[in-house]
C-alpha cells in the first residue's frame, strides 16, 4: 500500500507546481521604465512586449511633462527612464540635485521649426512671434535652431548654455516666447514659428514632414538615454530591458513606424 503524503509534502509539490505556472517573469518585481508619449512611449511598449516574451516583467510609465520622469526615478517610484538627452539631464541635475546617471544611448529624436502660417523660412514676416522650450538645454536648443535657419545670431560660443539675452542679431524683429514644451504643439495656432520636439509633434497627431528645418538627426549630442540612479544602474533586469531595446527587431519597428524621423543608435 503506497502511504498518503504528508502535509509537508503537499505544500512542496505545491510549492514547485506555482513556480513552474508562473515561471520568471512573475517571480521578480516588474521593471519600471518612464517614457514621454508618442515615439518614445510606443517604442519602448513595443520592446517591453519583446521582453515579456522572453520572461521579464516590465512596465512602462508615461509622464506628459519632461520633470516628472526625473522626479520618479530620484524617488525610487520607478527604475529608470528613457525621455532626455545628455544635456538635458546634466542641466537637470544642475538646478535640482538630482543623483542620476545616464546608462545607456537608446535613439536621437529631432526638433523642429513647425509653422500653420508660413511654408518656408523665407517668408518668416518682420516682428513674428516665435515660441521655444523654457527649459534652459532645450531654449538654447531652440535659439541654435533659429540661428541655422539664419533667422537671428548668437553670441558665439555659448552652445548649451544660450538664452535669449545671448541674441546679438535680430533683423526680423522677432519675439521669442518660452513655453513648456509639451504645449509648444498646441501653441503653432497662435505664433508664427513653434520649435517642437518630434515626440510632442507625433503625440498630437502632427507630421514630421511639414517641419521647415530641423535638427537632431545624425548629432549623437541629442542621443535619449535611458537614466537610473547611481544605486541601480548595474540593475540585471535594466541591463536586460536594454538589450532588448537595443535589438533588430526594435530597429526594425523604428525603421518601419518613424521611416527616418528617429535615429536607433546602434
Amino acid at each position: 500500500m503506497t502511504p498518503l503524503p504528508t502535509r509537508r509534502s503537499l505544500l512542496g509539490i505545491a510549492a514547485v507546481l506555482f513556480a513552474l505556472a508562473t515561471g520568471p517573469a512573475f517571480a521578480e518585481k516588474p521593471l519600471r521604465i518612464g517614457a514621454t508619449p508618442g515615439p518614445v512611449g510606443q517604442t519602448l511598449a513595443f520592446a517591453a512586449d519583446l521582453a515579456r516574451k522572453q520572461g521579464q516583467n516590465v512596465e512602462i510609465v508615461e509622464f506628459t511633462d519632461w520633470v516628472t520622469p526625473n522626479e520618479a526615478v530620484a524617488s525610487g517610484d520607478i527604475d529608470a527612464n528613457l525621455f532626455q538627452h545628455v544635456p538635458y539631464l546634466q542641466s537637470a541635475i544642475r538646478s535640482r540635485g538630482y543623483k542620476l546617471v545616464a546608462v545607456e544611448g537608446a535613439i536621437v529624436l529631432p526638433v523642429g521649426l513647425f509653422s500653420k502660417t508660413v511654408t518656408s523660412l523665407d517668408t518668416v514676416p518682420d516682428g513674428a512671434s516665435v515660441a521655444i522650450a523654457n527649459d534652459p538645454v532645450n531654449a538654447a536648443r531652440g535659439l541654435r535652431l533659429l540661428e541655422t535657419a539664419k533667422l537671428l545670431t548668437l553670441k558665439p560660443g555659448v552652445g548649451d548654455e544660450a538664452s535669449v539675452a545671448d541674441i546679438v542679431a535680430n533683423p526680423k524683429h522677432l519675439r521669442i516666447l518660452e513655453l513648456e514644451a509639451a504645449q509648444l504643439p498646441r501653441a503653432m495656432d497662435d505664433v508664427t514659428l513653434a520649435q517642437v520636439s518630434f515626440t510632442y509633434l507625433i503625440a498630437a497627431g502632427g507630421d514630421p514632414r511639414t517641419s521647415l528645418i530641423t535638427d537632431g538627426v545624425g548629432d549623437r549630442r541629442y542621443t535619449l538615454s535611458f537614466v537610473a540612479r547611481p544605486d541601480n544602474r548595474d540593475d540585471p533586469r535594466l541591463a536586460a530591458f536594454i538589450r532588448s531595446f537595443r535589438s533588430a527587431p526594435v530597429r526594425d519597428y523604428i525603421e518601419r513606424t518613424y521611416k527616418g524621423f528617429l535615429e536607433p543608435v546602434w
